[in-house]
């Protein structure tokens, strides 16, 4: 036991130390929530998959694993195929797009202002998106170690929030190649054989348990319809995937990263399943099946290795938490808080010096992730956390984005009105049918394309100046005056910071 716990202490210090490292070559705005836009190929896949595999992907997984066997990969399984979809058809769109939010793309397809209500559900998807994981910080902690629920959720936050804060994007970037690379090998490479191997291998698995649990449908029809609807149409828009595409150095390396990002969710997500299922044959009649995880570590792994099992699972719960909060940050710098200062007549408040920039989101993500640890303490159910963020996220911003994607005839008037109409039939049908009912997303989703279609038809055609200035960014002209001026001071720093080279040989590398 002291040797596990001295290997997870190594790994969340060293989660510091890379926080501290990437507060070292943080300098503006761009660094610190796109990390320069300078990723290469190994890099974007790397952390692209690690915003996606969080705490539910993992210990969720396996516990859906644990109920349902390969059918209960379907969660997971739902994650790869939107992580493939984005970048087969909207992540070349995206890069070149060079802004910072979600919210930001919207004024820029529709002309005006959109942020209030965009900035709004994207803020509370994130910040929302940022308790499931926080939350499995107790179930790992509390089910090996046996700490109290509240001390786990504050020690594992804590931790996030500090590195976070530190360098943001880069901190983040830096610290999700750690924990991508240890959750492969721990999860994938050892946890998953292992966990086979003790429950009989597959043939005893098949002997031990019910045919039909093995049932690719086990799961049920509706609810995997459900899975993809949520997941694989909520990451096509969330503001914590976007920010990732951002990082890219170029829209083929967006493209190439995110396609490798998401085979590597198909592959967790049956691994999870198989350990899960592994779990059923040794430990029966669980009474909370995300405990299956912990007690497959307790029993087949030795000394040292049950640690780095354990450290991959914190490593994928840190890596969806910090991008979360590192995302509510820049939803809340970039659309809502400058919307606060005109309300009160103070102007927009955008700084013009990088460290001026970098200080105030410091403070956002900071105070963001301390409210969030609170609000974690005060839940206790890590799907119904994700779910909720989810359905608002689809039933609000799906139709709004996608059809300014793909919509030319689209208006802000559409956008606006489908925004508020699939928010609030989501809130009212949540209410009425329960928090994990089916039914919300699909009610918000109908809701939301209705509105957009005939309100967008009902008004006049988005200026043709808009969609000029629309139509050159997505060919990647019309940079953005601070973008251009970032990318330019990037390329002339080498020599006033020592770190500076390494970085360039990182990218030429990566």
């Amino acid at each position: 036991m002291l040797i596990d716990l001295a290997v997870i202490a190594a790994y969340l210090l060293g989660m510091i130390a890379l926080g501290w490292w990437g507060m070292r070559r943080t300098r503006n705005k761009s660094d610190y929530l796109v990390a320069g836009r300078r990723l290469g190929p190994l890099m974007y896949a790397g952390t692209m998959a690690a915003v996606v595999l969080g705490g539910a992907s993992t210990v969720g997984g396996i516990g859906l694993g644990y109920t349902y066997s390969v059918s209960g990969a379907w969660l997971v399984v739902a994650i790869g195929v939107g992580i493939l979809v984005l970048h087969l058809f909207f992540a070349k769109r995206i890069s070149r797009l060079r802004v910072y939010t979600v919210s930001e793309m919207l004024d820029l397809r529709y002309g005006g202002n959109s942020r209030v209500i965009s900035g709004l559900v994207m803020w509370g998807y994130t910040f929302m998106l940022i308790v499931p994981s926080t939350l499995a910080f107790s179930t790992i902690f509390s089910g090996l170690f046996g700490l109290p629920r509240v001390a786990a959720i504050i020690i594992g936050g804590s931790i996030v929030v500090l590195y976070s804060t530190m360098g943001g994007m880069w901190s983040v970037t830096m610290t999700d190649m750690a924990q991508f690379a240890i959750k492969t090998v721990g999860l994938v490479m050892i946890l998953t054989p292992v966990a086979i191997w003790s429950a009989g291998g597959f043939s005893g698995m098949r002997e031990s348990l019910d045919p039909a649990y093995f049932s690719p449908t086990n799961i049920g029809g509706e609810t995997i319809l459900t899975y993809f609807v949520i997941y694989s149409l909520g990451l096509l828009i969330g503001q914590d995937i976007w920010q990732r595409v951002f990082t890219g150095r170029n829209d083929r390396i967006a493209k190439v990263g995110g396609l490798g990002a998401g085979v590597y969710c198909l592959i967790y997500g049956v691994c999870g399943a198989l350990i899960g299922t592994a779990a059923a044959v040794m430990f029966p009649n669980l009474a909370n099946p995300d405990d299956s995880f912990t007690l497959m570590v307790e029993a087949t792994l030795p000394v040292g290795l049950a640690g780095l099992v354990i450290a991959a699972a914190l490593s994928a719960v840190m890596s969806t938490a910090s991008g979360a909060l590192i995302a509510c940050s820049a939803v809340t710098s970039t659309d809502l808080w400058p919307q606060v200062r005109r309300l009160f007549g103070r102007g927009p408040g955008t700084g013009t010096r990088g460290g001026d920039e970098v200080a105030a989101n410091r403070i956002f993500t900071l105070v963001l992730g301390v409210a969030s640890i609170c609000v974690a303490l005060a839940v206790d159910n890590v799907v119904a956390a994700l779910t909720l963020a989810y359905n608002i996220l689809v039933g609000g911003l799906l139709v709004a984005i996608l059809g300014g994607l793909v919509w030319r005839r689209g208006t802000r008037a559409g956008a606006l009105a489908s925004m508020l109409a699939g928010s609030v039939a989501v809130i009212i049908t949540m209410a009425i049918t329960g928090l994990l009912a089916n039914e919300p997303v699909y009610v918000g989703l109908g809701t939301a394309l209705v509105v957009y279609v005939v309100v967008s038809l009902m008004t006049e055609p988005t200026d043709p100046a808009v969609l000029g200035l629309w139509q050159r960014r997505l060919r990647g002209q019309d940079v953005p005056e601070n973008e251009a001026q970032n990318e330019a001071a990037a390329a002339t720093t080498g020599s006033a910071d020592s770190a500076a080279p390494a970085q360039t040989e990182a990218d030429r590398t990566n």
